[in-house]
């Protein structure tokens, strides 16, 4: 290849990283903004090429990452140590699925308080309620134990297992997790997972019987959603309103 086409390569590799890092700090901010989130001890990471992928740096808050703070990782080769050393508990279970499922493109785990109040639950499925939650209909995979915090390869592999290759993962006793194609995809699947886990704690709280959407118009419903252009919609305004009011996540 030309030198001249080497370098225009190399440029389209640059831009788009650059995109994927302003994608992920936004989805930190906002995750930080709507109290989805543990302060520093959650992880997002997106896939850059290959097995390399971006994930926040260890002890940063979501409410001040950067896209050039980002860690560059590969999940083929050992983590770096020191400075640059990721938490373990992120490479362990981004590392593991970045290096095992190719089509997880994007992870973001997060301990948003009604998902995981919903994951605290002895009876923890999501209920088919309404609109939101029909969207998830048949698509939530549920993990059922809970093994402490992820440091094993093999509880990242089982976790890997019980996914299979739904979306969203629903940890007992710890949290959430959603996979998508890209970042706004993946943000837009945590931010309607966690309402429709509100709107069930809400309804649940009256004390009265719970509506129940019919099985084949939850599934219905979960189809429409596949096709609706909120999705892209919803994540280039974050972006906007980041642009106006923390545009500093983008430095």
């Amino acid at each position: 290849m030309p030198n001249a086409e080497v370098a225009a390569a190399a440029g389209i590799r640059a831009n788009a990283e650059d995109e994927l890092r302003r994608d992920l700090a936004c989805a930190f901010r906002w995750a930080a903004r709507l109290d989805m989130h543990e302060g520093v001890a959650n992880h997002f990471s997106v896939a850059v090429d290959g097995g390399r992928f971006l994930m926040n740096p260890a002890g940063r808050h979501f409410s001040r990452v950067r896209a050039s703070e980002l860690l560059l990782l590969d999940a083929d080769k050992p983590p770096p140590e020191g400075e640059h050393a990721p938490d373990p508990t992120a490479w362990c279970l981004h590392g593991y699925l970045h290096r095992n499922l190719p089509n997880a493109k994007c992870i973001l785990h997060a301990h948003s308080p009604y998902s995981t109040a919903l994951a605290s639950l002895a009876d923890w499925r999501m209920q088919m309620i309404d609109q939101n939650a029909c969207r998830f209909h048949n698509r939530i995979a549920y993990d059922e134990e809970f093994g402490g915090m992820l440091l094993a390869e093999e509880e990242a592999a089982r976790q890997a297992k019980v996914l299979g290759g739904k979306p969203v993962l629903v940890m007992r006793g710890h949290g959430v997790m959603t996979v998508a194609a890209d970042v706004a995809e993946a943000f837009d699947l945590l931010y309607y997972f966690e309402r429709a886990c509100k709107n069930q704690w809400l309804a649940m709280a009256s004390g009265q019987k719970l509506y129940s959407v019919p099985a084949d118009i939850a599934e219905k419903t979960a189809r429409q959603w596949q096709d609706y252009p909120s999705v892209s919609q919803h994540f280039s305004e974050l972006k906007r309103i980041l642009n106006e009011e923390e545009p500093d996540y983008r430095l």
